[in-house]
């Protein structure tokens, strides 16, 4: 009991201490604000949008605790006449200072004391006084909320309830009364076309409804909806000035009458103001000029051309084709103005990356026409890019690239562009190696290099007419492109070649579609004789084996070149001698991913993806994005090896150029949500599904087709490649399979500034199924399989410095499947197995 009593003490003290230090910057007559309370008729309110209303905060906390509050207080104030005052206490310590440092370095001294006490204040917080007048101003501030939400009657008040310790909370009470609710609405608009037009198409759609509560955003959201219908009606020179929303409440027991007058349009001269009727007007002519600039306006035209009911002019020679600029124009001769068809041809040109953002104008003529002029701006025809990266992964101890690029622009003449990239890499990989003369190969002993030919085209290419199923409006273009990249030191080494021909068009701001109509790539691997040197768990586990089944001395190993001797004689018929059930199926299983693993690709598909995202902007924190993407490939090559009669290779499959050909479906759904829970916390969940089933002319996935798990975007507890297949003991340095499942959630919070916090759970694996895989615990058999799942959890941080985030996350291995069942939780869940993340932006 007496420890027990110490043990408060000790806290009553200690409390006591930190919450004297909390006010030793505060000075006498003024208090530290340490609460805010919200009380709406009665009840603590602690919602956002209340706590966003007051003007004043409190310091900020982290875990209850004023941090940066207390840092700020170990600052010293007037700290330069402290420094000084200590030196010349003593007549002579300055003197003797200067003579062992010199004059020099004791001002250094001085001057990076005062830097370092500056520091301090910066990176802490001063404290947050107790300021009346911004109470005051709070106190407005709820009303004026209520009031705009329809609590006309509302009352509000403060109460600063003052400390000893220089310290008071505030108490803000509101009383709301009785909400007042929309009643009738009625409509006087003067101009008879805008009358028909509004009760004809406007009305039906309004914000304001009877027996709603009144919210004044809606009556401002109403004014800008109506505004924005007129105009795209024709009416040319509509605004939402013309638009009064009269309310009366006066002797109506809590009920809003509103009337939504709407005037004539206002002529104003130089000393009267007429109104007239509005009219609506319509497009008469549309000129574009192609080559505008501040130096050629007012000079003559060169060059014109009349295009159906465009005409283009140009002040030198024309340099493009008219279609491939009437095309992203929406504004048409004899059609109705519309403010969207003006917004429309913004974006549509910008997106041709080919001019500067446009400059569309429109001159009112005396019968209610508009004559239309758009000026381009050539962007140069040829532009230089060059970027740098370095990077660092499980094979490679630091990487240097350097990618080059030449964007060309207009190059046929229809606002085409085409651009080359070329890619040059160099990196020094881990456990270098050393050649026959025992020495160590270079430090850059990887090296990649290759180029890229994009041609994009701003509308379909194709001899079909596709403007009735994909109007222009969507943005449609046509993208070509051929890649080949070399790899040495990088696993065997490969070369790649990589052809595609997608279309692209996005049928609302939300949603974006890609068709690739072709999509060809070929993958050779150069040096399959080091499969054994890259794979060596694989190769150390038929090592043990030939030991144990003496076809090696226990005292020898093999060499590289002697595994695959080995797998031929461990898989002979019929079995040798001494090689039991699990040794020959480990041989069997490591023959099989050998296999897989060096032959080369042919890989000839379509695929078609869709993406709906429905962020609002960048700073957006509550959305979702849904993703999906079908895949089939093989399919064009398999009907024409039957047509043309091809014979199948020894293992039964189709070859073209002597190499198998994939055939398999794959299917891609991604989706990710985020929650915002106010005061910068936000939840956000990702739930990703992958299944890519062989068939026909393979029994396997590609490597560069399969799903893998692990990584810094996936299960952290993991590292890339580390996790599965299953409930697998594989020691793979790379494991992958045709099925995937993730399911991730995280909790991110802001613990001050730009620094946040986050706490996330990672479930999921990756499975084979329908495939040749058999190994134990491997496959996809059934539900029971879904006990497989692997759990990580753990903790970050996130630095924002704006244009993009720093992230640094610990995940632990929660719930492992590769222990035995019932021998699967929080094994290995410690700091020495965690896995540490280093990764830019947020992982979703």
């Amino acid at each position: 009991m007496k420890n027990q009593l110490s043990k408060i003490v000790l806290f009553i003290i200690t409390i006591h201490l930190i919450s004297c230090d909390s006010t030793k910057r505060v000075a006498e007559n003024e208090y530290l604000l340490t609460n805010n309370t919200v009380y709406v008729n009665g009840k603590k309110d602690k919602s956002e949008t209340i706590t966003n209303l007051i003007s004043q905060e409190p310091n900020q906390k982290i875990l209850g605790f004023p941090l940066r509050l207390h840092f700020y207080n170990l600052a010293r104030p007037n700290i330069d006449s402290i420094i000084n005052t200590n030196l010349d206490k003593n007549p002579k310590h300055r003197e003797n200072l200067e003579n062992i440092l010199s004059k020099k370095q004791l001002d250094k001294y001085i001057q990076s004391r005062i830097n370092f006490n500056k520091w301090i204040k910066k990176t802490g917080q001063p404290p947050i006084l107790v300021n009346e007048d911004k109470t005051i101003s709070s106190v407005k501030r709820l009303q004026d909320y209520h009031i705009n939400n329809g609590w006309f009657d509302v009352k509000a008040s403060y109460d600063i309830q003052k400390k000893e310790n220089k310290s008071a909370d505030i108490e803000y009470k509101v009383e709301t009364g009785k909400a007042f609710i929309i009643d009738s609405i009625s409509e006087e608009i003067s101009t008879p076309i805008i009358d028909t037009l509004y009760r004809r198409s406007i009305k039906k759609n309004s914000l304001i409804k009877q027996n709603e509560q009144y919210k004044t955003v809606n009556f401002e959201l109403e004014r800008n909806r109506i505004s924005n219908e007129l105009r795209n009606m024709g009416i040319f020179h509509f605004g939402q000035d013309y638009i009064t929303m009269e309310m009366d409440t006066i002797g109506t027991n809590k009920k809003v009458n509103v009337e939504i007058q709407i005037q004539d349009r206002a002529i104003r001269t130089q000393d009267t103001t007429v109104r007239v009727p509005f009219k609506v007007y319509t497009i008469d002519e549309v000129k574009i000029i192609t080559d505008y600039t501040f130096e050629n306006s007012g000079k003559p035209f060169q060059d014109s051309i009349s295009y159906n009911s465009f005409k283009l002019y140009s002040y030198g020679k024309m340099r493009y084709r008219p279609k491939a600029l009437t095309d992203a124009v929406f504004i048409s001769r004899g059609e109705t103005f519309r403010d969207l068809d003006r917004t429309r041809t913004y974006s549509y040109l910008n997106e041709l990356r080919t001019f500067k953002y446009p400059n569309i104008e429109y001159i009112e003529n005396s019968n209610n026409t508009l004559s239309t002029t758009i000026s381009l701006t050539p962007l140069k025809k040829f532009s230089l890019g060059f970027s740098t990266e370095v990077s660092q992964s499980n094979i490679q101890s630091i990487g240097l690239s350097l990618n080059p690029s030449l964007l060309i622009r207009n190059v046929f003449g229809g606002a085409e562009t085409f651009q080359i990239s070329a890619i040059g890499a160099i990196g020094s990989s881990k456990g270098r190696s050393r050649d026959k003369n025992n020495v160590d190969d270079p430090f850059f002993d990887i090296n990649e290099y290759g180029v890229d030919l994009k041609l994009t085209i701003p509308r379909f290419f194709t001899p079909f007419y596709t403007e009735g199923i994909v109007p222009k409006y969507m943005s449609p273009s046509t993208r070509m492109s051929l890649s080949t990249t070399s790899q040495t030191n990088i696993g065997l080494d490969k070369q790649t070649f990589n052809g595609i021909v997608s279309f692209n068009w996005r049928p609302s701001s939300k949603v974006t579609n890609r068709l690739d109509v072709l999509n060809l790539q070929y993958v050779r691997n150069l040096n399959v004789g080091r499969y054994f040197e890259v794979y060596r768990t694989s190769f150390n586990s038929l090592n043990q084996i030939a030991k144990d089944v003496n076809y090696i001395n226990p005292d020898d190993d093999l060499i590289t070149e002697e595994a695959n001797t080995f797998i031929a004689y461990a898989l002979g018929i019929p079995t040798p001698n001494g090689i039991s059930e699990n040794q020959l199926r480990t041989v069997s299983n490591i023959g099989e991913r050998k296999n897989r693993l060096t032959e080369n690709n042919l890989i000839i598909s379509s695929s078609f993806s869709l993406t709906n995202d429905e962020r609002v902007n960048l700073f957006d924190d509550d959305f979702s994005i849904f993703r999906f993407k079908l895949e089939l490939a093989g399919n064009l090559l398999s009907s024409a090896s039957k047509l043309v009669g091809l014979k199948k290779n020894e293992n039964n499959n189709y070859e073209i150029f002597n190499v198998a050909y994939s055939q398999f479906v794959k299917t891609e759904l991604d989706y990710v949500k985020h929650w915002n829970l106010g005061k910068k916390n936000i939840l956000a969940m990702r739930t990703f599904f992958g299944i890519a089933i062989p068939y026909g002319n393979s029994n396997s996935i590609p490597f560069s087709k399969s799903f893998f798990a692990g990584g810094p975007n996936d299960n952290r507890a993991w590292t890339a490649y580390n996790l599965g297949p299953g409930s697998s003991q594989s020691l793979n340095e790379f494991n992958e399979a045709n099925l995937k499942f993730l399911f991730s959630v995280e909790q991110r919070f802001n613990l001050f500034e730009s620094l946040n916090g986050a706490f996330f759970v990672d479930t999921g694996n990756i499975w084979n199924v329908m495939d040749n895989v058999t190994t134990e615990g491997a496959t996809f058999k059934n539900l029971k399989s879904l006990e497989d799942i692997a759990i990580g959890s753990g903790f970050g941080l996130r630095y924002d410095f704006n244009f993009f985030v720093f992230r640094f996350d610990i995940g632990f291995k929660t719930y492992d499947p590769s222990y035995p069942s019932g021998n699967r939780w929080f094994k290995d869940y410690n700091f020495g197995n965690a896995v540490y993340n280093i990764g830019i932006n947020y992982p979703f």
